[in-house]
């Protein structure tokens, strides 16, 4: 009975000097780790790496005609021919449409053989009075005649002009709203004509950005019909007014198109270029550790974390951009901070085992 408690009491002393061995120096041993060193936090990792970095605001728009109108009648008639292709380019001065101008032509005929009688009764009237046989009154009212016959006469031509209706600018003709044979009335719709290269484009940006939007700026242009080019343009005017509602000053920018790809009415979404630094540091927002006011993260030297102050500038897509505190090369944690604290031991969780860390990772 007394050997078995020995025995016993042996066994029980084997197992816990184990233990001890296993929690302290000789667990670290069998774990593959060096003697008196904790296990490393796992955590995600990148190594800093410099880009361009492109500062820009986005916002959303329209495209927008160079210049637009739509055409009309100026007189009532009857069409009598239609001069262009719709949807067509077309030149400034060309013939659009042909209003009949046979009424129009008999007023100015008429007008104008009025003038020819004034014309001869204020001559004869002048005649008279120099020899004497005329009166003054009858001089005056000859005049009359003469200078209101001049203005129907001035009239009709212009009635008779209006009959021709032709592009008032270069651009592309659009869809036709009256036939040959159609009776126009006096500003009746007949067709649109849209100029669209170069094409405008119309945005709005928050007023905190009043002071550094300028004419002249860049900007970059995409819209759904072309999912993968970018149309390059430039900021040419800035409306004066801020909009009281949304607080947002409203621009306009030109963007040239020469295939007359784009067109009127397109929504746009629009990057305005504020300025380009080849050299930016830039790491993923989640990488900040915001403490007190002070924006901080967690740099890797040696296997272990210290907790290091940056200052940070612009912000793009998730991105940050670091402006001092932290040099390329370096390493950091960009995701599981919550874990850490000064001094800590980290791994990567990312990473397999052998595996060296590659820059940008």
């Amino acid at each position: 009975m007394t050997r078995l408690m020995i025995i016993g009491v042996l066994a029980v002393a084997v197992a816990g000097a184990a233990y001890v061995y296993l929690g302290n120096d000789g667990g670290n041993e069998l774990a593959g780790r060096p003697a008196g060193q904790r296990p490393g936090v796992p955590v995600e990792m990148m190594i800093v790496t410099t880009q361009r970095f492109v500062e820009q605001e986005t916002a959303v728009g329209s495209l927008a005609s160079d210049e637009a109108v739509i055409i009309r009648s100026e007189i009532a008639g009857r069409v009598e021919d239609i001069g262009f292709i719709e949807g067509q380019p077309i030149t400034k001065g060309d013939l659009i449409i042909t209003i009949d101008d046979s009424i129009y032509r008999a007023e100015f005929d008429q007008a104008d053989a009025r003038l020819k009688l004034s014309q001869a009764n204020y001559d004869r009237a002048v005649d008279l009075e120099n020899r004497g046989a005329g009166t003054q009154r009858t001089l005056d009212e000859t005049s009359s005649k003469l200078q209101e016959d001049r203005a129907t006469l001035d009239l009709a031509r212009a009635r008779l002009d209006r009959t021709e209706i032709r592009a008032p600018f270069s651009g592309v003709i659009g869809i036709r709203q009256v036939s040959p044979g159609d009776y126009l009335m006096a500003g009746q719709e007949i067709v649109n004509l849209e100029a669209i290269d170069p094409i405008k484009v119309a945005f709005a940006l928050p007023e905190v950005l009043l002071s550094v939007v300028q004419p002249g700026q860049s900007v970059r242009v995409s819209v759904d019909a072309f999912p993968n080019e970018i149309f390059e343009g430039e900021v040419y005017a800035i409306d004066p007014r801020i909009a009281a509602s949304g607080r947002s000053v409203t621009l306009r920018a030109i963007v040239p198109n020469p295939d007359s790809r784009l067109k009127p009415g397109l929504f746009a979404r629009i990057a305005i270029v504020f300025g380009t630094r080849e050299n930016a540091i830039m790491i993923p927002e989640r990488a900040l550790v915001p403490i007190q006011g002070r924006q901080t993260l967690f740099v890797v030297e040696d296997g272990t974390v210290s907790l290091r102050d940056v200052e940070t500038g612009s912000r793009r897509d998730g991105q940050v951009e670091v402006i001092s505190g932290l040099t390329p090369g370096e390493q950091i944690v960009t995701a599981g901070q919550l874990k850490l604290r000064e001094g800590a031991p980290v791994v990567d969780a990312m990473m397999e085992p052998g595996a060296t860390m590659e820059p940008g990772a």
